[in-house]
């Protein structure tokens, strides 16, 4: 299968399941193979517009608290909460704070940078996105809490990793099925805070 008969499978798929986003079977396949969407938890997807995986957590969790950001507005979902706003802005890292009012189980980022054309400037912007969720989960993080965040091979990768192991335990890449071949994108997932 080409890549792009391979991207409309995916998208036709998605229509056909009612999921907002292709990436929605991203998130279903790191969950089958992490098992960290669970009944109860604290949740937070940023960078969250369409609202895939918003959506696939809200059909996850039960009795749970699922707080999805973005500066796109994202149509409403059942058992989520919506936030206007740029992540990396401080009033916004504070809304999330206070929303939550105790550290959060589960810290989801499929944010990619705006592509210019320039993939290694790309990259770098994406990678520079996963660095600033790593940043983010040390103060907010359940101590054995989850991060999710997209990362991409190349410029910057051995950044993600470095500060990953600063402050995790547990560190694994996965590229999902659903994730075009040729594309650099891999998911690191990171668990149980060392500090």
């Amino acid at each position: 299968m080409d890549s792009r008969s391979f991207q409309d499978h995916f998208f036709k798929k998605a229509k056909i399941s009612g999921y907002r986003s292709r990436s929605a079977f991203k998130l279903i396949e790191l969950d089958k193979k992490f098992k960290f969407l669970k009944n109860g938890i604290k949740l937070l997807d940023v960078g969250s517009f369409p609202g895939g995986w918003s959506q696939i957590a809200s059909k996850k969790i039960k009795k749970g608290k699922i707080l999805s950001i973005d500066k796109k507005r994202i149509q409403e979902l059942e058992g989520v909460k919506f936030i206007l706003g740029d992540f990396l802005e401080k009033k916004s890292k504070e809304k999330i704070t206070e929303h939550f009012n105790s550290n959060i189980d589960v810290i989801l980022s499929d944010m990619a940078s705006n592509t210019t054309g320039n993939k290694n400037l790309d990259c770098i912007r994406t990678n520079q996105l996963c660095i600033d969720i790593l940043n983010f989960s040390k103060e907010t993080l359940n101590k054995k809490g989850t991060v999710i965040s997209k990362v991409f091979m190349g410029e910057d990768f051995d950044e993600v990793k470095f500060t990953a192991k600063k402050y995790f335990k547990n560190i694994d890449f996965f590229k999902p099925n659903s994730s075009r071949d040729e594309s650099r994108e891999i998911y690191i997932h990171c668990s149980g805070l060392s500090t």
